[in-house]
Parts: C-alpha cells; sequence; structure tokens
C-alpha cells in the first residue's frame, strides 16, 4: 500500500493555491497556465468607503479587477447607472474601471458629490466593489466676531476659546503668538481636546495681547486664524488658593460611545491653585497595560485598539493640597461589523460539492445578506445547484454554468463590509508544472525529495515509475506526498536513475521524467590531532580526505572557528597546515572544514604552546588517560559510572570531563556530558530514553587535556514518548499565499524512541477557526498553502513517536507571506524651505494595504532643469529612505533655482509600493559660486584690463557684478577700497586713472536677487614711468664720478678746519688774571653762547633729543620721509639725489626701498655729517 503525508515540498501545488485564494489576492505560481484558465473576475484595487478629495484637483476613484476574460466596467451613482459617455468632464481609464473626474479644466468637485460603485463583468461572473462615497474637502473662514479683552484675577482660572469652523475633514487647532511661535504648555496652561486654551489659574505673565487660534486644514493645504485675543491679569494680594473644580467636563458624569479598534480619548481638565495633578482609574478594573497612554500633562488618557472589553467606568481625579474633585466618564465601545471567516474563491470541477462561509461579528450583531454577480441572491437567477443556508451557500453537483461571482454583505448600523468570492468550475486535463528531467543530486544515506507539481480538474491521480519500463513504485521505501512528491527517505548509490511522474484524470494523462544522481558522502579519514608544542617550535595538523570523485571539495583552516591570522608562519598545504615559530598566541581551536555542493564536514584538534623547559627542569605534561571505565546501578534514566585516574604528570589534575557517544543514533560522534572536580572518581549520570550509551573519561590539568580513555561497555536505556517538543518554531511567509512553518528538529537522543515525527498545528489568529493539523515526518519545515496574504496566525509543533506525543507545546504567533503594497501614499505636499532645502509631506497608507511589515517610505527624487540655462541634463535619481510609519522627510542638497520632481513609495518586507503621481516643485534663487575665472590684461601707466566668466552655478538670474580694488604699497599696507557695480551683460572692463609703478589686490563676485555670491581675488600692477626712471639713472651716475667725489673731499676739509678754529677761540681765556680761578670754580649760572651772538654753545646728550625745524635734519637711519609726491622714486630708489647749495654744504637725500618705521615723539634731532652723507654713497 502506498503512504501519503501530508507535508508540502518546496513548492505549493497550483490546486491548493486556486482553491484556497483570497478575494484580491491572486499571485499565481504558473502564470503561463493561470493566462489558459478562465476565472470570473477580481476586485484588486478600489477606493476608500469614505473619500474625501480636493476640490482644486482631479478626481480619481479607482476600480481595477483581473479575470480571463479580462472584464469590462460600468458604474452606478447614487443607486442609478452612470452613463460616463454622457459627461465630457468624466473618462475611464484604458483597460481599468478608475474614473477620472476633470476639475482643473472647468469642473466643479460639489456635483459630484455622490455613492459611486464599481462592476467589473465578464462571461463568468460580476464582482463589485464596495459603495464609495465622495466628498470634497472644505475649509471655511473664521466667522468675524468682536472679540472683548480678558480681565482676570490672579489666581483665577480662565478658558480661551477657540470654536474653528466646521471642515471636512475636521481642522487641527494650536495656539500661536504673533511672532508664529507656539504658546508654552504645562499642566497649569493647556489645549483641551476642543481647542480651547485652559488656564487652572493665571499668572501675571499670562498677560499678553496675541493668543491667535489657528486651525490647519490638511486636505486644502491651508490655515484659518482666528482674531488674537487679549488677556490682562491683575494682582490682588494675598492670592487666594483654592481647591480643584473640573472645568471639563461638567458635572459629576458623562457617557462616551467609540467604535471597536479606534482609539478612546477621555479628557479632565481642572482649575485650581496650587495647579491640580490629574489621575486616571478604571472603576472596578485596570487600565489595559501596553495599550494606555498618557498626554496632555495626564489630563487626557488614551487607549489605543479599543475592544469591548474596554467597556465600563472610567474616573479621572483632580487633586491639590486644599482637595480633589472628579467625574465618572461611562464608556461603551460598540463595533462595526468584522470578519470571522470571509467568503473564500472556490475552484471546483463539474460534478463536485463545495461551500461559501460568510461569519461576520459586530456591536450590535451584523445582518448578513448575499448578491450574486451583483444582484440579491432573492432576484438573481436561480441554480438548481446553490443553496442559501443564512451566512453559508451550499453547492451540490456544479456544472460549468454554475460559474460565477458571490457578494457577502455584512452591515449594522455602524457600518458595513462587502467581500466578492468566486465560483469557479473548470474542467482541464492534467498538466506537470515541473520542467522536463530536472536533474537532483544527493548524499547517500540522506532524503532525496523529486518534485511533481500538478494542475487538472478533476484532481488528477499521480503515479511514480523508475526507468523508463519499470514498475509503479510502492512500499514502505517511499513516501508519497499530496502535492506529487516522491520522496526517498535514504537514498542510496542504487537509487540512481529516470523516475517517471504520471497525472491522470478522466480527461486525460500526462508525464515527466526526472534524473536523480547519488553521491559518495565525504569523509576525513585522517583528521588533526591534539598537539603540545613548546614556544618557538613547529607544528603540523593533517586533514586527509576521501569524496565522490565527481565532486570538486575545497578545504577550510580555522582558528578558533574565525579566519586563520595573515601570518607568513601560517602554511596550508593540500593535506595539511603548519604553523612556524609558534608563538603563544597560536594557542587554541584549529579546524579542518571540508565543502562539496552537496556536503560538508569538518573535524578539529587542539593546539597547547607550553615554554620551554628549563634544565635541569620537572617536566609538566598532560595527564594519562583514566582506565578501568564502569558502570553500576543501571536504570532507565540514571546510571552510575567510575574510573581510575592515570598519572598527573606533575601537574594536578583539575576535573574530569564526562562524554558519551550514541550508537544508536550517532555512531563515533562523542559529545559532552558533564564534568566533575579532579578529587573525584565516581558520578551520577542522568540519561535519555532511547539511546545506546557508551562513556569515556578526559583528565584535565594546567598543561591540557589527556586522551580519552577507553570507551565504557554500552547500556541502551528503553524507549519513552519524547520529553520535549521542537525549538525555535516560526511561521514566515516566503510567498504572499503561503505560511512556512520551521523549526528546530530534535536531536537522535531527545527523540526518547523509534519513529520520531512532528505534529504541526496551525489556525488563524482571532478568527475562530478550529486547528489545522497534520502529521510530518522527521523534517524541519512544513509549508501551508493558499492562506490570506499577511495574516497572524496560531502555531504549535508537537513532537512524536511511536511510544506517544511530547507535552502539549506552547504556541506562537507566525504571519502568512507577505506582498507587495497595493497603493500608493497619497496627498504627497511639498514645502520648500530654502533654495537648497525642501520639506515634503505624504498620508500614511492604510495599514490593511501594505500587505506586509510596514518598514518605511521612500521618497525618489531628481532634478529636471536648472531655470536659469533651460537645458536638461541626464536624470540622476536620489533615493531617500524614511524608517516606520513617518509622513515627512527633508530633501537636502537641492540646487537652487532648479526645477525637481518626486514620488513616495511604501515599503514592506517583500519590497516597494507603487509610486504616487510625480510632485513638481521649484526651488527659489541662491546667491551665485564664484567667476568661472578674472584674468588682467594690458597693464598701462594708468589703466588695466578685467576679463572674467560667469559664474558656473549662476543659482537664479544675474543682476550684476561687483569690482571692489585697492592699492598695496611695499609692506603689503592696503589702501583705500574702491567699489564699482557692472552690469550682468558684461565680460570685461578697463579701468582708468591707476597709478603707475602700483599694484593693486581685485575683489570680483556675482550677484543675484538673493545677494552676492563668493568673491574671485586677483591681483596686477601699472607699469613703470620710463622718463623717471632714466632721471634715477642719471644720478647714480653723477655720484660715482672723480669731481663729485673731490668736492665732498674739499667740503669735509673745510668743515674740519672750521672746527679747530672754534676750539682755539674757546680757550683764549688765558690771557684774563682770573681765568684760572674760574676754570678751578666752575659757576653753574654759566651758559653756552648762543648761536645768534655767533659763538657755539657746550655739547649736550639732553640736546639731542630737541626737536628740529622742518628740513633742517635728516633722520637717524638715513631715510627720507615720502612728502611731497607719491610718485617718487624714492619707494623704488636704488640711486642717489643729492644737492649742495651755494655755500657748499650738504643737503642732498639718500634713500634706498622706502621701510616705515615706528616714531615715538619726534624724529631724532641728530645733525648731518659730511661723513654720513659721504657713507651714503660708499
Amino acid at each position: 500500500m502506498m503512504r501519503k503525508k501530508s507535508v508540502s515540498a518546496s513548492k505549493a501545488s497550483l490546486v491548493l493555491f486556486l482553491c484556497q485564494m483570497i478575494s484580491a489576492l491572486e499571485v499565481p505560481l504558473d502564470s503561463k497556465l493561470l493566462e489558459e484558465l478562465s476565472q470570473p473576475p477580481t476586485i484588486t484595487q478600489q477606493s476608500p468607503k469614505d473619500y474625501i478629495v480636493d476640490p482644486r484637483e482631479n478626481i480619481v476613484i479607482q476600480c481595477e479587477a483581473k479575470g480571463k476574460p479580462p472584464p469590462s466596467f460600468s458604474w452606478t451613482r447614487n443607486g442609478t447607472h452612470f452613463d460616463i459617455d454622457k459627461d465630457a468632464q468624466v473618462t475611464m481609464k484604458p483597460n481599468s474601471g478608475t474614473l477620472v473626474i476633470n476639475i482643473m479644466n472647468g469642473g466643479k468637485a460639489e456635483a459630484y458629490e455622490g455613492v459611486y460603485q464599481c462592476t467589473a463583468r465578464n462571461e463568468r461572473g460580476a464582482a463589485i466593489s464596495n459603495n464609495i462615497v465622495i466628498r470634497p474637502s472644505r475649509s471655511p473662514l473664521w466667522t468675524k466676531e468682536k472679540l472683548e479683552p480678558n480681565q482676570v484675577r490672579e489666581g483665577d482660572s480662565l478658558v480661551l476659546h477657540c470654536r474653528p469652523p466646521v471642515g471636512l475633514p475636521p481642522p487641527i487647532i494650536f495656539w500661536m503668538d504673533n511672532a508664529f511661535q507656539r504658546l508654552p504648555q504645562s499642566e497649569r496652561v493647556s489645549q483641551g481636546l476642543n481647542g480651547d486654551l485652559y488656564f487652572s489659574n493665571v499668572q501675571p505673565e499670562d498677560t499678553r495681547e496675541d493668543y491667535i487660534c489657528y486651525a490647519r486644514f490638511n486636505h486644502t493645504q491651508t490655515i484659518q486664524q482666528k482674531q488674537p485675543i487679549s488677556v490682562k491679569v491683575f494682582s490682588t494680594k494675598p492670592v487666594t488658593e483654592r481647591q480643584p473644580v473640573l472645568l471639563t467636563p461638567t458635572g459629576s458624569t458623562s457617557t462616551k460611545v467609540e467604535l471597536r479598534g479606534n482609539v478612546l480619548l477621555l479628557e479632565c481638565i481642572a482649575a485650581g491653585l496650587p495647579t491640580p495633578v490629574i489621575r486616571w482609574i478604571k472603576e472596578g478594573g485596570e487600565l489595559p497595560a501596553n495599550r494606555t497612554f498618557f498626554e496632555n500633562f495626564k489630563k487626557t488618557l488614551k487607549i489605543i485598539d479599543v475592544s469591548e472589553a474596554d467597556s465600563g467606568n472610567y474616573k479621572c481625579i483632580a487633586r491639590n493640597i486644599l482637595g480633589s474633585a472628579h467625574h465618572v466618564i461611562s464608556v461603551t465601545v460598540k463595533a462595526a461589523p468584522y470578519w470571522i471567516t470571509a467568503p473564500r474563491n472556490l475552484v471546483l470541477s463539474p460534478g463536485e460539492d463545495g461551500t461559501l462561509i460568510c461569519r461576520a461579528n459586530g456591536n450590535p450583531k451584523p445582518n448578513i445578506s448575499w448578491l450574486a454577480n451583483g444582484v440579491p441572491i432573492a432576484i438573481a437567477p436561480e441554480d438548481p445547484s446553490r443553496k442559501v443556508d443564512g451566512d453559508t451557500i451550499i453547492f451540490s453537483h456544479v456544472q460549468e454554468r454554475s460559474s460565477a461571482v458571490y457578494q457577502c454583505n455584512a452591515s449594522n448600523e455602524y457600518g458595513y463590509l462587502l467581500a466578492n468570492a468566486f465560483v469557479n468550475v473548470l474542467a482541464e486535463p492534467p498538466r506537470i508544472l515541473t520542467s522536463a528531467n530536472k536533474l537532483y543530486q544527493v548524499i547517500s544515506d540522506s532524503p532525496a525529495l523529486l518534485d511533481c507539481a500538478y494542475f487538472g480538474s478533476p484532481k488528477p491521480e499521480i503515479e511514480w515509475f523508475k526507468g523508463v519500463k519499470g514498475s509503479i513504485l510502492r512500499g514502505n521505501e517511499y513516501i508519497f506526498h499530496d502535492n506529487g512528491t516522491l520522496e526517498i527517505p535514504v537514498a542510496q548509490k542504487d537509487s540512481t536513475g529516470t523516475y517517471t511522474c504520471v497525472a491522470r484524470n478522466e480527461l486525460g494523462k500526462i508525464q515527466n521524467e526526472v534524473q536523480l544522481e547519488v553521491k559518495d558522502p565525504t569523509m576525513i579519514i585522517k583528521q588533526p590531532e591534539y598537539k603540545v608544542v613548546q614556544r618557538y617550535g613547529q607544528v603540523s595538523f593533517e586533514c586527509i580526505i576521501k569524496h565522490d570523485s565527481t565532486l570538486l571539495p575545497t578545504v577550510i583552516w580555522l582558528k578558533d572557528n574565525d579566519e586563520l591570522p595573515d601570518d607568513e608562519r601560517f602554511l596550508v598545504g593540500k593535506d595539511n597546515l603548519t604553523i612556524m615559530n609558534v608563538t603563544d598566541r597560536d594557542d587554541g581551536t584549529y579546524t579542518c572544514i571540508v565543502n562539496t555542493t552537496l556536503d560538508s564536514v569538518s573535524a578539529s584538534a587542539v593546539l597547547t604552546v607550553v615554554a620551554a623547559p628549563p634544565t635541569p627542569a620537572i617536566i609538566y605534561a598532560r595527564p594519562n588517560p583514566p582506565f578501568d571505565l564502569e558502570l553500576t546501578g543501571q536504570l532507565e534514566r540514571s546510571v552510575e559510572l567510575s574510573w581510575i585516574p592515570g598519572d598527573e604528570n606533575n601537574s594536578p589534575i583539575t576535573n574530569f570531563v564526562i562524554e558519551y557517544e550514541d550508537g544508536l543514533h550517532e555512531p563515533g560522534v562523542w559529545h559532552y556530558q558533564t564534568e566533575v572536580p579532579g578529587t573525584q572518581t565516581t558520578v551520577q549520570l542522568k540519561l535519555s530514553p532511547y539511546v545506546n550509551y557508551s562513556f569515556r573519561v578526559i583528565a584535565v590539568n594546567e598543561i591540557g587535556r589527556s586522551q580519552p580513555s577507553e570507551p565504557s561497555e554500552q547500556y541502551l536505556t528503553k524507549s519513552a514518548s519524547p520529553d520535549e517538543n521542537p525549538s525555535n518554531v516560526q511561521g514566515i511567509g516566503s510567498e504572499p499565499d503561503n505560511l512556512v512553518i520551521t523549526w528546530e528538529s530534535l536531536k537522535g537522543f531527545q527523540s526518547n524512541g523509534p519513529g520520531l515525527q512532528y505534529k504541526v498545528s496551525w489556525r488563524q489568529k482571532d478568527v475562530d477557526d478550529e486547528w489545522t493539523s497534520v502529521i510530518v515526518a522527521n523534517v524541519s519545515k512544513y509549508i501551508v498553502s493558499g492562506t490570506p496574504t499577511f495574516v497572524p496566525y496560531e502555531i504549535k509543533v508537537q513532537a512524536l513517536n511511536d511510544l506517544g506525543y511530547a507535552p502539549e507545546p506552547s504556541e506562537v504567533i507566525g504571519h502568512s507571506g507577505e506582498d507587495l503594497p497595493m497603493v500608493a501614499p497619497g496627498n504627497v505636499q511639498v514645502h520648500v524651505v530654502n533654495s537648497t532645502l525642501a520639506k515634503v509631506h505624504w498620508d500614511p497608507v492604510p495599514l490593511k494595504t501594505v500587505r506586509g511589515h510596514l518598514q518605511g517610505y521612500k521618497v525618489y527624487y531628481w532634478k529636471v532643469q536648472s531655470l536659469s540655462r533651460r537645458s536638461r541634463r541626464h536624470v540622476e535619481k536620489k533615493i531617500l529612505t524614511f524608517r516606520g510609519n513617518k509622513t515627512f522627510g527633508m530633501l537636502p542638497g537641492l540646487e537652487p533655482y532648479s526645477s525637481y520632481k518626486l514620488n513616495v513609495r511604501v515599503v514592506n518586507g517583500k519590497g516597494e509600493g507603487p509610486a504616487s503621481p510625480d510632485k513638481v516643485f521649484k526651488t527659489p534663487e541662491g546667491v551665485p559660486s564664484s567667476p568661472s575665472f578674472l584674468k588682467i590684461t594690458n597693464p598701462t601707466l594708468d589703466s588695466l584690463t578685467l576679463e572674467w566668466g560667469s559664474p558656473t552655478h549662476p543659482n537664479g538670474v544675474l543682476t550684476s557684478y561687483i569690482l571692489k580694488f585697492q592699492p598695496i604699497n611695499n609692506t603689503h599696507e592696503l589702501g583705500p577700497l574702491v567699489e564699482i557695480r557692472i552690469p550682468a551683460n558684461e565680460s570685461s572692463l578697463i579701468l582708468k586713472n591707476l597709478n603707475y609703478s602700483t599694484r593693486y589686490k581685485f575683489y570680483f563676485n556675482a550677484q543675484t536677487s538673493v545677494g552676492s555670491g563668493s568673491q574671485i581675488t586677483e591681483e596686477a600692477v601699472t607699469i613703470m614711468d620710463e622718463g623717471k626712471m632714466a632721471m634715477a639713472s642719471r644720478q647714480v651716475d653723477i655720484a660715482t664720478q672723480g669731481w663729485f667725489i673731490g668736492l665732498m673731499c674739499a667740503v669735509a676739509l673745510l668743515i674740519l678746519i672750521l672746527l679747530i678754529v672754534c676750539f682755539i677761540r674757546r680757550n683764549k681765556g688765558g690771557k684774563y688774571p682770573v681765568k684760572e680761578k674760574e676754570d678751578a670754580h666752575a659757576d653753574p649760572e654759566i651758559q653756552p653762547m648762543k648761536e645768534d651772538d655767533g659763538t657755539f654753545g657746550e655739547y649736550s646728550d639732553a640736546e639731542d633729543h630737541k626737536p628740529l625745524k622742518k628740513g633742517s635734519r635728516t633722520p637717524s637711519d638715513r631715510t627720507v620721509k615720502k612728502e611731497d609726491s607719491d610718485d617718487s622714486l624714492v619707494d623704488y630708489g636704488e640711486g642717489v639725489n643729492g644737492q649742495f647749495n651755494e655755500d657748499g654744504s650738504f643737503i642732498g637725500q639718500y634713500s634706498g626701498k622706502k621701510e616705515k618705521e615706528p616714531a615715538e615723539g619726534n624724529e631724532s634731532s641728530e645733525a648731518p655729517s659730511p661723513v654720513n652723507a659721504m657713507n651714503s654713497f660708499v
């Protein structure tokens, strides 16, 4: 007999996919096959039920559907047929049911308000959309009112009413001042849910005249402003403290009704001085954990995702030091309809039976009604194979004419649900979807899975044959899966060959061949061994392998499970690893790993590095292995092991390691069992059922581990049911229509007995479904096909063997597979912050359309063209990713004065959804970059020619160029700055009336209406006057003539004679008798003779610093100040300009390159000296 297991292989069968497919989630496994099959329409995309549109933009009402043949589309408006051909403003997209109502070309959005419904129809039925209510958004102006100033006593409470205009949707309220700064809020001052601003008590600092309430209407991106409100706080002493009084809500009790799944917001704001503190409790219960949040300084209680269990009385308590006040809010949670079991598509063969089930819940209980092809089933054409029984339609002995689309409507006073589910009756001969002659390769003694994915209606029978003329495969050595896969649990070399899969039903037969090759396993026949080596020695590990001749092995060596050090001391050979000049860092575990395309094996050995022994030295070594192992006291789950230690080799044994071998499941593989102190030689060991135990003991000292002892005798424990279940159970879909359940299989000894299998169970979370279970072989994966896209599942995996089940496993939550998001983010808006930065906003997509884990949003943006050059360039799109449910982001690094486009896409684990329509925005002008170049040419005595290039990045419209320049003297000091504005269309300029032989520094930049850009600088020099240069040259020549030198010598001689005469005259006083007395007793009152008396005064140091008359002296450094002309050659002088008076006295000047020195007070009064004058010409 053939035994079958409900185990899914790597590919789910198309039959299961079609039979369990959820409405609007059609993702074929074989697109070519599905193109050939007839299928009723399925709505794949539609606009939301409550669709608020921007009255300034075109209205797009989405309706997309699939089917074979492709469906046609029609619409109703307010319950009657909507003839789009009669309205020039309305068009339908090609090959689509999506309507586009042209508002931007003269239409009015108000004229198209109403309830719309789309019908998609082909020869096999008709699917309908939800009722889509179209309403244009509204942002009315604030009603004008006269606001009286508020005069409030310090410490009193105050409420500033906002009363915003009623908009669609309601506006967002916030308070700001005249400077557009948000008003600070605190426990004392805060905004209520109705938008009013509440003061628990006013303080003097609350006095101001600009309390302004703003209402922001997001749909139209408009903000309305209320007239400013004035508040004046007057002080009275003392300020009276008051106990709390509730400002809102009023009274002692109130009621609140909220819908299941919504956010419950409860508010309490109190007046009082000191400012009261708010506390919330639920009477008779606790506030729900993980769903409760406090906002607005605990004045608002927020509970997310409310359910019927959250109904009850909630009390807020306001308290200060003087007392308390409280209010009780009675909350009732109602529920719009929600699905228990939504109807699923049925694919049936002629003559088969089936059911459509539609179960929903709500508060109040929803009413269930059925439609067939969009018509109430009571008035739809009769079908003898169909019977309606409340929330179930039963089909018996269907025929091809029974194909139709059925709609289930579940409704109550709070809303409705509408689901389409088709019944598709197909008669199809068998098809095999697995590729012909597919090659499978496995290692000997491992499982082989040969695929035979098939389709047919009725469901075909599958048979397998080996060889061209082989007999049908039967028996326990094969497992035949429902999806057509043939499993050979233990493939042997003789399993190699050709296998034929045959699929047949009453309409035909088809077969397909696949090839199986069984390879020899890869083995390490010479494993690396434990080594002890002295420091700076050499060591080698061997790794000799045996492998299948058709497989190419690769050998990798690891140290401590990581790559080998990048060191030339490590030499990797074909069969070994050699380490030269060993150091202490080389100590560790070395692993040889052999990989092929089908298997992998490894072996490890430990290297211990020890110091070279001293001479003479005590020899320290690893201990000798223990011996004489003995098992006593054998029980079902324990045994006592004893041994005799070996020689410890001068290093005390610190502990013993006990290892075991499972000769039944993993012969030759030793596992760690336990370890005991080195003083202990017996141990009680815990055992597992159904294990053939052998034990060995390893001694450990500071040097290392001993060789293992000889194995003990074997001890086989009795079988039992499993003690534990698989770990790491997960449920993650790999396709939109499946759930892949994986787990870590139990180890051999964990099975506790023969026949290890797993019971895999699953059910959809939050749905009253029974558990679906399947028993699978000793594998670690099961694929559930035909699941809804991205819904939570409860999963559990239980181990069992021939003796029974393991304990009841715990449940884990998994999700079926993700699909690409369905819709693009809407209401994409761009706010340009400045010329290089923009902020983009978008509305989040509904979570149910994400169809997966929301990872974030991607913004694609690119530059279309520069507005200044009007030239397009290669479009390089940039992408910014914003994680989580973020609805805005900044776009940095934009180019000024450019046109950009962007779109936004939502991202889940499967990928990106559709892009939103491209949004165009423009950046304003910015300051330009520096001119591309500045050249200075054609220097003359008094002019320079400037040429420049326009900025590489004008970043706007250039208005002018700014040229600034100033002279630079020889000490690099800057002169006065001159500024010139030049028209933007100029590219050169001749500067005139400049000083000759002068260096100038130029600063040049461009301007737009925004401002000046960065500047470029250059320096240039006007040329020197040739006539003055010649004069200077002649002066140098005169100074070197002989007659000039002789003249100067004569002047020096005359001055010397004059000095001698003066000295003699001064000393003629000897002819007076009293002269000697006068000389001996000099009178301090005697003053030197004045120059106007024709006599000379005494020499005095003090007179060296007396001021000189202008023009009579030269500075001590023999330089001359330039006084008369800036064109003097003193600035550039390398010659001499000397003259003599008529009396022969020297009044000439000498100057090298001009140097400016600091002067304190007056210049030096040193007299001009002929010697100095002469030295100046040397």
